[in-house]
């Protein structure tokens, strides 16, 4: 009786033990979970920056700075003239205007830089043979003055044109390479309208022309404070 009551008690736990533990080798492990991925950030969506410029301003620099920076954001460049820089705030997002720029309140402003005036002359005249000019220099010359000045120079004792002002700087300048007269814009002016026939010398004494950066105060957006960082030389991180 004992043995075979031992016998059982050995037989019955290997019986207990062993189905016990096939049943769990046999039952499937739950598979591990699968980390959940962050969703992709969507790529900005695109826009336009609109930028206006009057004629002689340079702002090449900055928008290569703006393309590197928002490749998603196109900037469109328009030439506004002076006359109407005012009322051309109203059309782009910003602009580079030259100052004075009519006094208002809804106008934000900042100042950039100053360009030096210059006298442009035909190739033949002998006020090219000076490194630099002043206003004395111009007397007794026809200083010519376009419909779209920007510098109003006052010169003593030059000779007043005997035909009407010419339309524009470009005109201004051509009638100069013809031989008559000479014409005081900025520099940038004198550049942008270069010709083989005329040259320009800096006129010391003369006034100079302020550029700036101008936008509506109602406008003022992300993308036009990102705009005057950059010219203000902020880098990519740099706070506003």
């Amino acid at each position: 009786m004992a043995n075979g009551s031992g016998s059982r008690g050995r037989g019955g736990a290997s019986r207990r033990g062993g189905p016990a533990r096939a049943a769990s080798k046999g039952r499937p492990r739950p598979a591990p979970k699968t980390p959940r991925r962050a969703e992709p950030t969507p790529p900005p969506e695109p826009r336009e920056f609109r930028l206006g410029a009057v004629p002689g301003a340079t702002p090449g620099k900055w928008i290569g700075v703006w393309r590197e920076r928002l490749p998603h954001v196109s900037l469109e460049l328009r030439e506004i003239p002076v006359a109407a820089q005012r009322e051309a705030l109203g059309d782009v997002d910003a602009a580079l205007v030259r100052l004075p720029l009519a006094a208002s309140d809804d106008v934000h402003v900042i100042e950039l830089y100053e360009e030096l005036p210059v006298v442009v002359a035909a190739t033949e005249s002998h006020l090219l043979a000076a490194d630099e000019l002043t206003l004395a220099d111009l007397a007794g010359e026809i200083v010519i003055v376009p419909a779209d000045d920007v510098l109003h120079t006052e010169v003593p004792d030059a000779v007043a044109p005997a035909f009407a002002p010419p339309a524009d700087t470009a005109e201004a300048i051509a009638t100069v390479a013809a031989g008559v007269g000479v014409v005081i814009v900025p520099m940038s002016l004198a550049r942008a309208h270069q010709r083989r026939d005329v040259d320009y010398r800096v006129l010391a004494d003369g006034p100079r022309s302020t550029v700036a950066l101008a936008w509506l105060r109602e406008n003022t957006t992300d993308d036009v404070e990102t705009f005057v960082g950059i010219v203000r030389g902020r880098t990519a991180r740099s706070s506003r």
